[in-house]
């Protein structure tokens, strides 16, 4: 069985190009910054760079709604291959290949994200208030949050 779930942040825009021919599709070549699960007694936290490939509709998914930053899980396969470069010499390559790509977090957390392993805190609203027809107003902002919406 060859299964890879992941879950990391971009660390860069992803790459997308459209393949040509009568079948021609979108391709998103990404790199996901994945942390490690321990770290050692007073050092940082330590992550591992891992390139990810999407094809097709996974791939306009990328193309439309991901970027820099973005926390995301994903589903695959390890592909491993090879090629020679310009020199001669022989590269050996590894992606995950995306099966499923989802978002790990919501919209307002991923753009409240510094770029550095803290978040920086949404402002405090307040309680919402009870309005005179019997109903219950929904704050703003947590549009994202409701399941109707």
């Amino acid at each position: 069985m060859n299964k890879v779930i992941l879950m990391g942040r971009l660390t860069r825009d992803p790459d997308i190009r459209h393949s040509q021919g009568d079948n021609g599709m979108v391709v998103a070549r990404y790199t996901l910054a994945v942390d490690r699960r321990f770290k050692r007694d007073g050092s940082d936290q330590q992550a591992d760079f891992i390139s990810c490939v999407s094809f097709g509709r996974a791939g306009e998914f990328i193309e439309k709604y991901v970027h820099k930053g973005t926390k995301l899980v994903v589903t695959g396969r390890l592909q491993t291959g090879s090629y020679t470069n310009k020199d001669g010499q022989k590269v050996y390559t590894t992606d995950v290949v995306s099966e499923d790509v989802e978002f790990a977090e919501s919209k307002r957390a991923s753009e409240s994200y510094d770029g550095g392993t803290s978040y920086s805190a949404p402002a405090p609203s307040s309680a919402p208030m009870a309005a005179d027809d019997g109903f219950m107003n929904v704050p703003d902002g947590i549009d994202e949050e409701l399941p109707f919406a």
